[in-house]
């Protein structure tokens, strides 16, 4: 890993369905890649930096999640195309013991099905 790489885990590419709720906001969008940290959600009205909510959404063939999330980080959408990936980037908070082993058993199965390549990161 260089020096500078932000990332504490890999991350992998993915297209799945997620439902964001907070208690005044409710948000149907996509995770475009995951880590056993967190998830990228692909959106063009993402939440404020700070934003608690509940996430759910269910790996293809998998038992659904059900975690709760941070936003740590938000790429705006702008009008005009210059921005081709908008969304947030959300950390998971408060996982169980039995969440987290699930969810680094998915995160697993994921890089053993694409030979353990993760997903390069820009700098």
């Amino acid at each position: 890993m260089k020096p500078d790489e932000r990332r504490a885990a890999d991350r992998y590419e993915v297209t799945w369905s997620v439902d964001c709720e907070t208690p005044d906001t409710f948000l149907y969008a996509s995770i475009t890649n995951i880590s056993a940290l967190g998830i990228f959600v692909q959106t063009t009205d993402p939440l404020p930096i700070g934003t608690r909510m509940t996430l759910r959404f269910a790996p293809p063939g998998g038992e659904p999640f059900t975690l709760h999330g941070l936003v740590q980080w938000v790429n705006p959408f702008r009008p005009g195309g210059d921005n081709p990936n908008p969304g947030m980037g959300i950390q998971f908070v408060e996982l169980s013991a039995a969440d987290r082993e699930r969810l680094i058993e998915v995160i697993k199965t994921i890089a053993y099905v694409r030979e353990g390549t993760p997903r390069e990161q820009p700098n």
